[in-house]
């Protein structure tokens, strides 16, 4: 008797890994940020950093690195003194996987 409950819990063992290795998988995609429709990235007055993608549409990182929420048509400074408006509020582009 003792065999068999052995080997039942073997296998609840194997299907909780299976489903934590099914879940880091996807967590692991879900974040990764959308680069490879980047057109442009520009770093601002304040230090955070303006990601412009190809459709137009902007995402915005503080300072620090953090993906940070932008009011669409706010007006951004860069470096340089230009003004920059801001068109929409891509954030969900920019999610990552922290170190």
């Amino acid at each position: 008797m003792d065999k068999i409950a052995n080997i039942f819990k073997e296998q609840i063992m194997y299907k909780k890994l299976a489903v934590m290795a099914a879940s880091a998988l996807v967590a692991t995609s879900v974040f990764a940020a959308d680069t490879h429709n980047l057109a442009d990235t520009i770093v601002l007055k304040d230090g955070s950093k303006l990601y412009i993608y190809k459709d137009g549409k902007m995402t915005m990182e503080d300072k620090v690195g953090r993906p940070t929420t932008m009011m669409e048509g706010h007006a951004m400074e860069t470096k340089d003194g230009q003004k920059i408006m801001m068109k929409g509020n891509e954030i969900w582009r920019l999610h990552r996987v922290t170190p």
